[in-house]
């Protein structure tokens, strides 16, 4: 899926690695007791360590290294037994310490893989080359008024998993394919909300371009804090073609920082890329290094849930999904279970499966998106759902009526079996009942019935429909059609 923007010297193709900065589930920050909670007011959840007020020593907070390595098996990843922190020393109004707690040269986790899905079936792996973990800067807040920025420090100190990948990603579509697939794994595991627009998950997405054909690296611009993956895509997209003309009119990229203005859709320079000796990193004096036990990271594997590669394998082979609807309904944690809610009831003896993805991905999904909802917001829970598909398969409603009884229920809430009494909306399946409605339409149309004799197959819907009308469209579609064609060809 590769991406190529055509030049006057010839094509281009775009090479994208990513930093994902994943703001670790827990109810205290990385190096001290205070809370980490979301939309408190500003600096009322500011420790003396997270001020940075003197003689303050951190303490690591366990939680936060058990769930770096949870997230790093989730990714398939090797487990350093031994790391240790850094300092990195750079000066802004929301960095109190003047340096910020990272893991430089010895991260927690090593090399692993994540591994996309597309839409046709294909998949493909972007390796991982290293999972560190380190404090939060605080937030300068420069929209509070006209002539200061504010600092809030409440995110000083918050525990963050800084995910890197390898410069594997071809396409503005594989790297939100990539940040949509890492999420999920995040949310399955626990260990990061995801969500991207509270800021507790963002993205520093690395750009360069190259001639179709070349192998090696070319310069990369590095685009800083992108908060959705429709930002992301597009920030790719316009920094290649930046990139692209820069070459093509005889200019050199320069190795920067910049920054994404969703408003205009561009990147524009925020400053020259540093390197890491311009942060002057040395061992953190104040902690000591960690090491870890094959014992502890076996304990933490053991307790690891099932991450959505393998429910999607599970979903396959026991429901017979196709790869893509199976795909579809694992992206998210909640979606599967709904699912499988569904599917596996019914009296214990389980349902249709694929009729129970088709009514979840299709009818539910859409009405959801709709009235912009999420799953656990429905207002059909899964035993209702699965009670309507019971209705269908039980031949009490139609299809048909299916749909109706459904949007009522999305409405009002309602179980779809109050739906169809109060509706009468119950399916005619007596043969007598359906006969009757039938004889009254031939003898009333015996112009139809002698062009069905000559030949004329396609005057059977009409046929078909005359007496869904007749009976209020509660007749079985299938016994019309089959009393039909026998009463019609006798």
């Amino acid at each position: 899926m590769t991406y190529l923007i055509e030049g006057e010297t010839g094509d281009w193709e775009v090479v994208i690695g990513l930093e994902v900065h994943a703001q670790i589930v827990s109810k205290a920050k990385l190096f001290s007791g205070s809370a980490t909670d979301f939309g408190a007011e500003p600096n009322t959840q500011v420790s003396l360590v997270d001020a940075a007020m003197p003689g303050m020593l951190p303490v690591v907070n366990e939680h936060c290294i058990e769930q770096a390595v949870r997230t790093g098996l989730g990714l398939k990843a090797k487990i350093n037994l031994n790391s240790a922190f850094d300092r990195k020393n750079y000066f802004y109004a929301d960095l109190p310490q003047g340096y910020q707690i990272s893991q430089l040269y010895h991260p927690i986790v090593g090399e692993g893989k994540v591994t996309l899905d597309f839409k046709d079936g294909q998949t493909r792996e972007i390796g991982i080359e290293r999972l560190h973990i380190e404090q939060d800067a605080g937030k300068s807040l420069h929209d509070q008024d006209p002539k200061r920025t504010f600092v809030d420090l409440n995110r000083s100190g918050v525990g963050l998993m800084e995910i890197v990948s390898k410069p594997d990603m071809r396409s503005p579509e594989e790297a939100a394919a990539y940040v949509t697939k890492l999420r999920a794994i995040l949310r399955y595991l626990g260990t990061c909300d995801g969500e991207m627009s509270e800021g507790s998950m963002r993205a520093d997405v690395n750009v360069s371009v190259r001639k179709v054909g070349e192998t090696g690296l070319r310069t990369r611009a590095e685009v800083k804090n992108v908060n959705s993956i429709r930002f992301l895509q597009q920030a790719i997209e316009h920094e290649a073609e930046r990139q692209v003309e820069v070459y093509e009119s005889g200019g050199q990229v320069v190795q920067e920082t910049r920054l994404f203005d969703a408003s205009t859709g561009e990147t524009r320079p925020m400053r020259a890329k540093e390197h890491a000796h311009d942060y002057r990193y040395f061992p953190d004096p104040d902690l000591p290094p960690l090491e870890l036990t094959e014992e502890y990271v076996a304990e933490i594997k053991k307790n690891l849930p099932e991450l959505p590669d393998e429910k999607k394998k599970r979903f396959i082979s026991e429901y017979g999904l196709s790869a893509y609807d199976a795909g579809v309904l694992v992206a998210e944690k909640e979606n599967a279970e709904y699912f499988e809610a569904v599917a596996k009831g019914g009296g214990g003896k389980g349902r249709d499966a694929k009729l129970a993805a088709n009514w979840v991905t299709a009818n539910l999904f859409g009405a959801l998106n709709a009235k912009d909802l999420s799953i656990t917001e429905s207002p059909v829970p899964a035993e209702n759902l699965g009670s309507l598909i019971d209705l269908i398969t039980g031949e009490t409603i139609s299809g048909r009526m299916a749909k109706e009884v459904f949007e009522e229920m999305m409405e009002t809430g309602k179980a779809p079996g109050a739906i169809v009494e109060e509706k009468g909306l119950k399916q005619i399946t007596d043969v007598s009942a359906i006969e009757a409605a039938i004889d009254e339409i031939i003898a009333g149309n015996l112009g139809q019935v002698e062009q069905f004799k000559s030949g004329n197959e396609k005057v059977i819907g009409w046929f078909v429909g005359q007496v869904m009308k007749a009976t209020q469209g509660k007749a079985n579609p299938q016994m019309v059609n089959e009393l039909l064609r026998k009463k019609l060809a006798g």
